[in-house]
């Protein structure tokens, strides 16, 4: 039986048709796998999180965590679902056989990963945080560091958190206020509060290894001034066993829209509630260089962004299968040209509105996936290419980073939403699990630098670094897919024509904006940017996969092309308009005033 929260037979072919997983076997650091490793590793992900994560995903949100002042308290079924995650090695899938890692393509690893977001984005997000702050340590941190935290987080034993946001400050890194200050034994004592720390209290882990950002007492101003800290919840003795209780408590949790099964926090480092050593302030270990923090920090920052859009593209996944499974059995109506209503009423999928609401999040869904995938296959190809392509792939993989954590976002919310509309009255109910991921979906949007954010970081650093190197390989790699299709002719070939008008004018638009000379006006739409240059990207994706399908017969690739057909009639043409807007240089948001709300 098909599955209903991710269609298997699409990873097969993203992976295998399209990206050719097991040509990486033949790169030393994957030499031990196979095709069938691979194959067999995503069937037991299928297994587990269906099993294991999707049997608690409304318990998980009805029974959100609570604390007592003291304890945080989950269900225990979280705990249960990560400890089976953990024996079939989920949280090593990826990492160095040096720290007793799998060393699994991130292609393969992310294929995995949205199996578990979609059965259950909140318990999902302890893992996740978990292999990311593992990675970075294991990148940046000194031997020390290493052998004391990275392996019993990567057996999930302990678990990781990123605690970056302050009261005061969320995205605004540069105004921390968190302090640390050296001690006498080479460590540092760390002093302030932190928010939206998600996974930053719990039961279910020996320890929490938070990774704080603080500021040196000579500390340069704003983000060239942070520095990273390991600060654990226990302090962990030379034989690796859990000593005192480190001074990290928290104030409060915060309660949630959805993706409530991961607690949300509100911790405090160096209040006083414990004195490890008989001293003041929460011990922390000095990760890397002083002042170097944020540097580091975008190591765990940008697999978190891959992993947002992983979490999304899951999440929408779900809500389009099940909406999919709603329409196919329930009853409803008649055909519009059925005037006799004693027949019988027809399944709803029939009313061709229905099937446009189903096309469209298998659009959304089928290009998100392709997306977050072939951003994987950049990570596998920068870590084990060598010279221009390694570079290439880097380069490529920046300026996409923005958009693979903010297109699934914004696509799979508005994918989730139709869900909840092809369910109609039941939609709205919290009987049925589709509005639950249009809560987890929510946060998407937010969550690893906002919407917003990312928009900056795409026009404002990406597009601008290295000369535009990375927009023009990027636009290199669009060219030859537009190349390919045009040979294979008939409706590729028309796509093909419709894509490269568009990407021209992107350039166009680009070079219009840097050529403006004033930042705050070339910035005052970069979110429209972001938005045009997010659905150019999934319309090549989308390209990419119709030159596979080809004329391959059966209802799989009908419907490929169907939904691909769907993207290039439908969501293409919404570029046009934006492209419009960015070229006529408007300024009303710009413009607008305070006293004008």
């Amino acid at each position: 039986m098909a599955s209903n929260i991710v269609s298997a037979r699409n990873l097969d072919f993203l992976l295998n048709e399209w990206l050719k997983v097991e040509a990486l076997t033949d790169r030393e650091r994957f030499q031990d796998f196979s095709k069938a490793d691979f194959d067999g590793l995503l069937e037991l992900c299928e297994q587990v999180a269906t099993d294991h994560f999707a049997t608690h995903f409304r318990k998980s949100d009805e029974q959100e965590p609570t604390f007592d002042g003291t304890r945080v308290t989950l269900i225990p079924e979280i705990g249960e679902a990560l400890k089976v995650f953990a024996e079939m090695d989920g949280f090593a899938l990826q990492a160095d056989h040096e720290f007793g890692g799998m060393q699994l393509p991130s292609t393969v690893g992310t294929a995995a990963a949205t199996w578990f977001t979609a059965a259950n984005i909140g318990t999902a997000c302890y893992s996740f945080l978990t292999q990311a702050n593992a990675s970075l340590l294991a990148a940046h941190g000194d031997d020390h560091i290493k052998d004391t935290f990275v392996r019993p987080m990567l057996q999930g034993r302990w678990f990781g958190t990123m605690a970056m946001s302050e009261p005061h400050a969320g995205t605004s890194l540069g105004d921390v206020i968190t302090r640390a200050v050296p001690d006498d034994y080479g460590t540092y004592r760390i002093f302030g509060s932190k928010m939206w720390i998600s996974g930053g209290d719990h039961e279910i882990a020996e320890n929490i290894v938070h990774l704080v950002l603080a500021k040196l007492p000579d500390a340069p101003a704003g983000t060239r001034g942070i520095s990273l800290f390991v600060v654990p919840k226990f302090l962990v003795n030379e034989d690796g066993g859990l000593g005192e209780r480190n001074d990290v408590v928290l104030s409060s949790i915060n309660h949630k829209l959805g993706s409530r099964g991961t607690v949300n926090t509100a911790p405090v480092f160096g209040d006083g509630a414990y004195t490890p050593g008989g001293m003041a302030g929460a011990v922390g270990y000095l990760v890397g260089e002083p002042h170097k923090g944020l540097k580091y920090m975008f190591h765990m920052m940008n697999a978190a962004r891959l992993a947002v859009g992983t979490a999304a593209t899951g999440t929408a996944s779900a809500a389009y299968l099940k909406s999919l499974e709603y329409a196919r059995t329930r009853p409803q109506g008649r055909s519009v040209t059925d005037g006799d209503q004693s027949t019988p009423q027809v399944n709803i999928i029939e009313h061709t509105d229905v099937r446009r609401m189903l096309l469209a999040q298998k659009a959304y869904v089928e290009g998100a996936l392709g997306l977050t995938l072939y951003c994987a296959r950049l990570l596998d190809d920068e870590a084990t290419l060598e010279g221009d392509a390694a570079r290439e792939a880097s380069q490529v993989l920046g300026v996409l980073t923005p958009i693979v954590k903010s297109w699934p976002s914004q696509w799979g919310q508005e994918s989730t939403s139709l869900a909840i509309q092809v369910l109609g009255g039941a939609g709205y109910t919290r009987d049925y699990d589709i509005e639950q991921h249009w809560r987890d979906q929510r946060l998407n949007p937010i969550h690893e630098g906002t919407h917003g954010v990312q928009a900056l970081d795409l026009l404002g650093r990406k597009i601008l670094m290295d000369g535009g190197a990375g927009l023009m390989a990027l636009a290199g790699r669009i060219e030859q897919t537009i190349n390919r299709a045009t040979l294979a002719g008939g409706d590729l070939a028309e796509y093909a024509a419709q894509l490269k008008v568009q990407l021209d004018r992107l350039g166009e638009v680009t070079f219009g904006l840097v050529s403006l000379g004033d930042p705050e006006k070339m910035m005052a739409n970069a979110t429209v940017y972001l938005e045009a240059a997010g659905h150019l990207v999934v319309a090549w994706i989308w390209l990419e996969q119709l030159i596979v399908a080809g004329i391959n017969e059966g209802n799989f690739y009908n419907g490929k092309r169907q939904a691909g057909r769907y993207f290039f009639a439908t969501e293409l043409p919404k570029i046009g308009p934006m492209m419009d807007l960015i070229a006529a240089g408007d300024l009303t948001s710009y413009e607008m005033q305070d006293a004008w709300f």
